[in-house]
């Protein structure tokens, strides 16, 4: 499948800061923009940066972007999932995995997670697409956020709905290893009853548990 890559813009109202969510952004733009240093929930920022310009470079790669002025505050990633996870294993030219998602702390209060979803579901394209994202509670920034593991699991269930993402059920014992992880997925209208089914026996291989 192709993967036609528009670009879609969202302003940010706030306190005299000229905030954007832009996408899909290309790798040579990553490069010649800053990266927050509140950006380290994964690795640190230097490397986050390079492994996003890197996924940026992918086919399939899309990487949205919060941006103050020329710094990068905020983003995500979208991809196919990591050859190592289950999500990978029916080789689905239709299923996507959103990687990651991260904003700098000084700039939680803007919703602008909510916001880079929101832009990179405008795409018409991904409606081709079942989008996946799997949350995992040891993932989550608890000690920041002063939130407890069930009050942040609300929180990601708010922020992936607004890009159309809503709780699907799985017998993945990466996620079934705590209750407050999840599996949750958008599966766009043009995505064929096969892949469906494909996606169906992906979140269950016990059939009693289906």
């Amino acid at each position: 499948m192709n993967h036609i890559k528009s670009f879609y813009y969202k302003p940010i109202p706030s306190k005299g800061e000229k905030i954007v969510i832009e996408g899909p952004v290309s790798s040579s733009v990553l490069r010649r923009l800053k990266f927050h240093e509140g950006l380290h929930a994964f690795r640190e920022p230097e490397e986050q940066h390079q492994a996003i310009i890197e996924i940026a470079e992918l086919e399939e790669g899309r990487i949205i972007i919060a941006r103050k002025e020329d710094t990068i505050i905020g983003y995500c990633t979208i991809l196919y999932p990591d050859p190592m996870e289950r999500w990978s294993e029916a080789q689905m030219d239709d299923l996507l995995e959103l990687g990651a998602i991260e904003v700098a702390n000084e700039y939680r209060n803007l919703s602008i997670s909510k916001s880079i979803l929101e832009v990179a579901m405008m795409d018409p394209f991904m409606e081709n697409y079942i989008i996946i994202t799997t949350e995992y509670y040891w993932h989550w920034d608890l000690k920041n956020s002063g939130l407890d593991v069930w009050q942040y699991r609300d929180v990601m269930e708010k922020v992936m709905s607004a890009g159309g993402l809503e709780y699907f059920a799985t017998d993945d014992p990466e996620i079934t290893a705590h209750p407050a992880n999840c599996l949750m997925a958008r599966i766009g209208k043009n995505v064929p009853p096969s892949s469906i089914e494909k996606f169906d026996r992906l979140r269950f291989r016990n059939r009693f548990m289906y």
